[in-house]
């Protein structure tokens, strides 16, 4: 998955600070070097599904976005708890 490719994304489709952005944007790939999105669901993780799945969630902050999302993993799958933003940097 392209990150850069994400993070243009996520920017075209979602209000949000850019650190917030960021932080999801490493998190999507840190998630998505594990592979285990692919495994779990038998489909890989693309910048598309993302998006989509993220425009599902209650409308709120891309980080809430992003841990709702992966809520709904944790509940499916298991292990999906140390991909959630627990952080945002200040800008």
């Amino acid at each position: 998955m392209n990150l850069d490719e994400l993070d243009a994304a996520l920017r075209r489709e979602f209000t949000g600070a850019e650190a917030e952005r960021r932080v999801v944007v490493r998190q999507a790939g840190d998630l998505a070097d594990t592979e285990k999105a692919e495994t779990d669901r038998g489909v890989p993780l693309t910048v598309d599904e993302i998006v989509d799945n993220l425009s599902d969630a209650p409308d709120e902050g891309i980080a809430s976005r992003w841990n709702w999302w992966m809520g709904a993993l944790e509940a499916a799958y298991g292990g999906y708890e140390p991909f959630q933003v627990r952080r945002i940097p200040k800008e």
